[in-house]
């Protein structure tokens, strides 16, 4: 099978979308399909339009709906698809934020009717997109989502971070945007480390948003005897960058399922993370799990202070987690095991008409 990813960016940048595109294109390939991925973000039509002449895809799989659509709704490039079986699975973005647009709305409709298969990688965004758009409901098909390491270089994030041996390190892997409340998170941090000096944040991901970043670089600046922004970390050195953490910080305001979620159980690190769909079903689990985190409001500062400080003072409380993550490490399904699933989404696509 010829298989044709495209996402709004890919390797080498290091943000979700490209992390998870290159761990299906190792996986699949691994199985002998012949896999190609390119970035939708700034790529023209015509070129796009080209590319689909030279490669031959069996089936083309787009990752994001809104943010390829301004390439997959360009007239040309539409009527090209019209005769390859399409797949599409929606970000986080989509479905949590940019679907309660109207302008934003009908764009992903737009795409997701393109779609034979509509992949899904957790329990609560297929509930969501049933309840939104009933009438796909029939082209879903959920792949549970799995984690890949893709080396095992060191880093040494405490002694960048300025840590002591005894502090307690906050590690939040993310792109600095406003949906990933990097900032928020600091200043509440600002407000844990006049309470437990002993803390550190380690904030690691490239600069997404320009004006966002300016304002977080900053308070960056006037806070920098406890928190640093590293930017961005090879892929090959992240496990080593989990492994220094304490405590794995996600602060977003949406979330699909985030690959960091995954990488801090994977890691065995206790979860911080904002209460909101997509968060909740890796730190609580199903019925009958140890919770692997703590969930704070993300409208409620008071909420995550307290959060924050009783991880920060009970050691026991952090291992009890860290346990429990490494537990449910062990139920998530491997690189392999998602590629099967993939597959299986793909076939189905293929033999409709």
């Amino acid at each position: 099978m010829r298989i044709l990813i495209l996402a709004p960016s890919i390797f080498p940048s290091v943000t979700g979308n490209a992390v998870t595109a290159e761990r299906w294109r190792r996986s699949l390939t691994a199985k002998d399909m012949i896999v190609e991925v390119l970035a939708s973000e700034g790529l023209h039509p015509v070129t796009f339009v080209d590319r689909l002449h030279g490669f031959r895809p069996d089936l083309v799989h787009v990752h994001h709906a809104y943010k390829t659509a301004t390439l997959i709704l360009d007239p040309l490039v539409e009527t090209h698809l019209r005769s390859l079986p399409v797949v599409v699975s929606p970000g986080g973005t989509d479905i949590n934020l940019d679907f309660d647009r109207a302008d934003a709305r009908e764009t992903i409709f737009k795409v997701l009717r393109m779609a034979r298969v509509i992949l899904t990688q957790s329990l609560e965004t297929v509930q969501s997109l049933r309840r939104k758009m009933p009438d796909v409901a029939q082209r879903i098909i959920n792949v549970p989502k799995a984690f890949s390491w893709f080396g095992d270089e060191p880093f040494d994030l405490r002694s960048l971070a300025g840590c002591d041996p005894d502090d307690v390190l906050f590690f939040m892997p993310a792109g600095v945007r406003p949906v990933k409340g990097n900032l928020e998170c600091l200043l509440a941090l600002e407000r844990v480390h006049a309470i437990r000096p002993k803390i550190r944040f380690a904030a690691a991901g490239p600069a997404v948003d320009a004006e966002y970043t300016l304002q977080f670089e900053r308070e960056l600046d006037r806070l920098k005897t406890f928190a640093r922004w590293i930017g961005s970390i090879s892929p090959a050195a992240m496990r080593s960058a989990y492994e220094a953490s304490d405590i794995v910080l996600n602060a977003s305001f949406s979330e699909g399922l985030s690959n960091s979620m995954l990488e801090a159980m994977a890691a065995g690190k206790p979860i911080l993370a904002s209460d909101i769909p997509g968060n909740r079903e890796p730190v609580l689990g199903e019925a009958g799990d140890l919770n692997a985190g703590c969930l704070f409001d993300p409208y409620d500062l008071e909420d995550f202070i307290d959060k924050a400080i009783r991880l920060v003072d009970s050691e026991h409380l952090r291992e009890t987690l860290s346990n429990a993550a490494k537990l449910r490490k062990s139920k998530m399904p491997d690189a392999a095991e998602e590629a099967n699933g993939l597959l299986t989404a793909y076939q189905a696509a293929i033999g409709k008409s």
